[in-house]
């Protein structure tokens, strides 16, 4: 028997179990119509018409007739309606759960409150914590990698590379383990790793028909390793880079930047404490008398001595180059012409291939509203990780300062041009994923007579075996690493 009251805020369904039906307890399995009590069970199912249901529901309690059963006496449940301490019936859990599932907590409390059901963020997470896990299946393709937990603390993580879901995290690096988690879950076909030796163990001890391939991060990484090693054997190419000097431009800028200093607090106390020092030190007295009259260190003292001129004593260290560098003339030209907005000269910057911040520009620009000139940058060549890094950036990623010099290091050295067309192969291939070259960039890899990447891995070593997507393991034996490779190209 039940009833039905509808109302707008919610509606009321009074139902009640029949008496002469058997209800079987929930602790032997025993069918039982002994009757003990009655109680009021309110339950919250999914909404009708968007109005939230309850139903206030009569349950009986009986006794167990089973004088072994632990329970004396159990609450009847009523399939697909009521499950044992559950208020919302199955259906509503099951809603809860997948939007708990899709949403969270703050994005699924703001969903079924759309719905018409009120729970909050904290409802929606416990119930999603109480989701049990989908079953764990092996999959066929397997990532292992290393993850940091905290600081020097690092654990392996496996995960599936086809859905791209985590598997397993334990702490630490262990072989032994990953070979125990490999023979357990049997069905690995393809292992995909970094180029650590520990889990190439792992992998080889525990799925040794597995086909162990690099991850395309990884491969990148070991090819700019490569690269750097390149430019490192070929430093002497690296001044190359450098635009040729133009003559007597130093002279004015250094010129320049002395009279600025004069004009300055700074320069203006240097050059006091300038004359007054030497004034002293002429009459022959000692460096610590001078000191100790002015107030000074005596090597401050000592410095201000030596010095020619007060100039000497302000010189301030070369500015650091920067990625600002190659549009200074840009910024004076627009600046000329009466541009001084340094946000407009920015936004210019960006269109000419700049990829620096607003703040940059309008700290480089501050001379220019003093009637200053503009700082000249100081050239130096590039360090052999800066050249590899030319060589490995995407073309269309290149400022205009890399564009300028790059050509020019090429130009000079054939070994590094070389370098940089088997780069771009690569990379090519990568981006299209088409390994139908890759056996033919195989070929000149070998014959390209560069030392990181000529030696062949040691005869103990098992080459891995690659998958159409990836490139060779660019792994160098330590005997080759000791050696020092020389360079055939022309140091001028």
């Amino acid at each position: 028997m039940f009833s039905v009251d509808v109302s707008d805020a919610v509606v009321a369904v009074q139902a009640r179990t029949r008496c002469a039906d058997p209800a079987e307890c929930t602790g032997c399995g025993r069918l039982s119509e002994w009757c003990h009590s009655r109680y009021t069970r309110r339950l919250a199912d999914i909404t009708l018409a968007g109005r939230p249901v309850r139903i206030d529901l009569s349950v009986r309690r009986l006794y167990c007739e089973n004088t072994t059963c632990p329970k004396v006496t159990f609450a009847e449940q009523v399939p697909g309606l009521t499950l044992r301490y559950q208020r919302r019936t199955p259906q509503l859990q099951r809603l809860v759960e997948d939007v708990g599932v899709v949403l969270a907590g703050r994005g699924g409390a703001r969903m079924l409150r759309i719905l018409n059901i009120r729970l909050s963020r904290c409802t929606v997470l416990s119930q999603l914590m109480r989701v049990p896990l989908p079953p764990s299946e092996t999959p066929r393709v397997l990532g292992v990698d290393d993850f940091a937990l905290h600081g020097d603390t690092y654990s392996t993580l496996l995960v599936d590379a086809t859905t791209r879901l985590p598997l397993t995290l334990w702490e630490g690096r262990d072989a032994e383990q990953l070979s125990r988690w490999l023979r357990e879950h049997p069905g690995v076909e393809v292992a995909c790793r970094d180029g650590s030796l520990t889990y190439r163990q792992g992998i080889t001890g525990g799925a040794p028909g597995a086909v162990q391939v690099s991850h395309r991060f990884h491969l990148w990484q070991g090819l700019s390793r490569r690269v750097q090693d390149i430019t490192s054997a070929h430093r002497g190419c690296l001044p190359a880079a450098l635009p040729p000097a133009g003559e007597g431009d130093p002279a004015p800028v250094k010129e320049s930047a002395m009279n600025t200093a004069a004009d300055t607090r700074a320069g203006r106390h240097a050059r006091r404490l300038f004359e007054a020092v030497q004034a002293l030190t002429r009459t022959g007295r000692s460096h610590s008398s001078v000191a100790r009259e002015l107030g000074l260190d005596r090597r401050t003292v000592g410095k201000y001595t030596r010095a020619n001129t007060w100039q000497e004593v302000m010189r301030r260290p070369p500015r650091k180059p920067s990625t600002l560098d190659p549009y200074l003339d840009y910024l004076q030209q627009r600046w000329d012409e009466g541009q001084h907005s340094a946000r407009i000269l920015h936004e210019e910057l960006q269109t000419k291939g700049y990829f620096g911040h607003y703040q940059r520009v309008k700290m480089a620009v501050a001379p220019l509203r003093r009637g200053l000139p503009l700082d000249e940058p100081r050239e130096r060549p590039p360090s052999p990780r800066e050249a590899a890094r030319w060589i490995t950036a995407h073309p269309h990623r290149r400022n205009l300062h890399i564009n300028d010099r790059l050509p020019r290091l090429l130009d000079h050295c054939p070994e590094l041009r070389q370098t940089h067309d088997l780069v771009r192969r690569f990379a090519a291939m990568l981006e299209n994923r088409d390994a139908a070259l890759l056996p033919g960039w195989l070929d000149d890899l070998a014959h390209s007579g560069l030392a990181p990447w000529s030696a062949s891995p040691e005869p103990s070593e098992k080459t891995d075996t690659l998958s159409p997507r990836e490139s060779p393991p660019l792994t160098t034996p330590a005997s080759t690493k000791a050696a020092s490779p020389t360079s055939n190209c022309t140091n001028d």
